[in-house]
């Protein structure tokens, strides 16, 4: 398929970029990861304990380097740090020619502070500064939740002139939290007399999530009285709330106070839609892709999704249409006891102890084949044979 012919390049013309929701040592050395560079316009990559607890402890990719770190003095944590960092830095590298050629735009790939971290804001801020020097990529993204104690994190990181993405966003609330400490952010680094050109922000809003719980309340609610009006609500959540996000997010940076800063540089907070793969067989295995295509987005898939969209995806401006309809469902999904925002609550929180076992999980994999190798006996393990398209959508 050429460029000018494949779905996933066409979406430039909308505004919207796409980053690759996955990373994995051998693809960062395979043809299919420039491929992806080249063919499909891929302009970023985000990680996050999961999708590093799955590559590590689920492949054979990681084992050199596992022995020799073995036969060093580092703790667990350490080695966790040296096998996911080196893969950054290797995807930093592969993607640092569109930074350059988008000044900075896009390029980035995202690196997450550790889940424990979620409630406690001085160790956010100590963490992130410690990996940008650690890593050392002007196309860095520490990812940070948005969490009550990330959001003053955000704030002083983004004075500091850090590229920050906010994660396990779910609703209008996180949304409107979120823009605040990136506009704060920004004022407090221009009070400093400080440059906010090359200051770079993503707010990512997951989406699938929200479908998954919204329709699981809705489903109880049928199972207990059958209902037409709130059976056809089910499908409906997860697109309405990213386009309300969205019309939240022209509101903010369509206004006079963010104009001041774009005047002096600043760029606008692009909100960037995550867990995009479809969990539910009954909807299109490309819907939160189709229906949230607009400017100034980022939409970051899994594998699968990707593959979907190259097949069979129909690249048009949706982000903005049907929007008294999206708010609409908004309404009825109130009436029916179906409230997004107390649903966002319920997924960031379960979003953040998710985020936690995998990363614990990682670290107790890494603890048993250390200990295995200090015992003369590396640990054998069957794993499976991961092949990019073979990835299950996230």
């Amino acid at each position: 398929m050429s460029s000018s012919n494949n779905p996933l390049r066409q979406l430039e013309k909308f505004g919207q970029s796409i980053w690759l929701d996955y990373i994995r040592r051998q693809l960062l050395f395979s043809p299919e990861f420039r491929r992806l560079i080249e063919e499909d316009g891929l302009k970023g990559m985000t990680s996050n304990p999961t999708i590093f607890e799955k590559a590590i402890a689920g492949s054979t990719d990681y084992d050199e380097q596992f022995a020799q770190l073995m036969r060093t003095q580092k703790s667990v944590d350490e080695i966790y740090e040296a096998l996911t960092t080196d893969d950054i830095k290797r995807a930093a590298d592969a993607l640092r020619p569109v930074y350059d050629a988008t000044d900075g735009r896009d390029g980035f790939v995202s690196y997450e502070v550790s889940p424990r971290l979620a409630n406690d804001t001085g160790g956010t801020i100590t963490a992130a500064r410690r990996y940008f020097e650690l890593i050392g990529r002007p196309n860095l993204m520490v990812k940070v939740p948005a969490t009550a104690a990330g959001l003053p994190a955000i704030r002083q990181l983004i004075s500091e002139g850090r590229n920050i993405n906010i994660t396990l966003m779910f609703s209008l609330k996180h949304y409107t939290g979120v823009a605040e400490a990136y506009m704060r952010g920004l004022e407090d680094r221009a009070q400093n007399g400080l440059p906010l050109a090359q200051v770079a922000s993503v707010a990512s809003v997951f989406v699938s999530r929200i479908e998954t719980l919204a329709d699981k309340r809705l489903e109880e609610k049928l199972q207990a009285r059958p209902d037409g009006a709130i059976a056809a609500l089910r499908g409906t959540a997860a697109v309405a709330n990213a386009k309300l996000i969205y019309q939240r997010f022209k509101e903010i940076f369509g206004s006079d106070r963010f104009k001041q800063l774009e005047a002096r540089g600043a760029r606008v907070q692009r909100p960037l839609w995550a867990s995009t793969g479809t969990k539910n067989p009954a909807y299109s295995d490309i819907k939160y892709v189709q229906e949230l295509i607009g400017p100034d987005t980022v939409n970051t898939m899994p594998p699968a999704t990707m593959d979907a969209f190259r097949e069979h995806g129909h690249p048009r401006a949706t982000l903005e249409q049907e929007l008294p309809e999206a708010a609409e469902t908004a309404r009825r999904l109130g009436e029916a006891g179906i409230d997004l925002i107390e649903i966002g609550e319920e997924l960031q929180q379960e979003g953040v102890e998710s985020f936690d076992k995998s990363f614990s999980d990682l670290l107790a994999t890494i603890e048993r084949r250390r200990a295995a190798f200090r015992a003369g006996a590396p640990e054998k393990q069957a794993r499976p044979n991961d092949r990019l398209q073979q990835r299950p959508a996230k």
